[in-house]
């Protein structure tokens, strides 16, 4: 697995980095563990920071204490070829979550996913207001039913 972007996310965490890095490693195809080490200095001194990467993204993540939480403001889109993909990406990230609305869900660890179809801005294209409606009264997004409104 060869990483190309020199931009990639960097996740805080409260004690779980490690923990949140498997756990996505297990969830994604082409996925792994590149590094885990102890930080030995500063203020995070003697927390886990990990390098982990999901189907070709590099993330990063440390332990940095409680003073900063995920909010919905960022989150991570997953686009799926399939409704059954859309199944497994959410029934896997949302394990111990909070399912949301139009796709989106909050994991155990607090981040934001999106798990929507790759077709989803052309589907919006052919007919905004009415895909939109369908949308906002999906929790989990349902393909087909947004393409008999599209």
């Amino acid at each position: 697995m060869q990483v190309t972007s020199r931009i990639h996310p960097f996740l805080w965490f409260d004690g779980r980095a490690l923990e949140a890095a498997r756990f996505y490693v297990s969830v994604f195809p082409n996925s792994r563990v590149r590094n885990d080490t102890e930080v030995s200095a500063g203020p995070a001194e003697g927390s886990a920071f990990v390098e982990f990467e999901l189907d070709g993204q590099l993330f990063s993540a440390v332990d940095g204490g409680p003073m900063y939480q995920f909010t919905p403001a960022i989150s991570f889109v997953v686009t799926c070829e399939s409704q059954a993909e859309i199944d497994y990406y959410w029934e896997r990230l949302s394990e111990d979550g909070k399912p949301g609305r139009c796709g989106w869900l909050e994991d155990r660890f607090g981040v934001s996913w999106q798990v929507i179809p790759e077709r989803l801005g052309e589907l919006m294209g052919r007919s905004p207001k009415a895909v939109m409606e369908a949308l906002l009264a999906m929790r989990k997004i349902d393909i087909g039913l947004l393409e008999a409104h599209g």
